[in-house]
């Protein structure tokens, strides 16, 4: 699972999906979108980050599925064009 902060998360799903960097997501294929947070300040975001990554996995399983118990990947159908 990989765990990260972002200003843009469309622009973040294209450059996993299509395999941009060739870093940890890439790597382990980590191109869906199954949860995901919004914050007002890159503060509060960081934090946050900090503190899910942390975790440990089964409480990062129970994260997810309290809100997508099927792992859909929630950026299904979202436009993906960056010309």
């Amino acid at each position: 699972m990989y765990t990260g902060v972002i200003s843009d998360l469309v622009k973040r799903m294209y450059q996993h999906k299509s395999k941009f960097h060739k870093g940890f997501a890439a790597k382990y294929n980590c191109e869906k979108l199954i949860y995901f947070e919004t914050f007002d300040s890159i503060e509060e975001a960081i934090k946050r980050e900090k503190q899910i990554k942390k975790y440990k996995r089964i409480n990062k399983i129970n994260l997810i599925e309290k809100d997508n118990p099927e792992w859909k990947d929630l950026s299904d159908g979202w436009l993906f064009y960056f010309g």
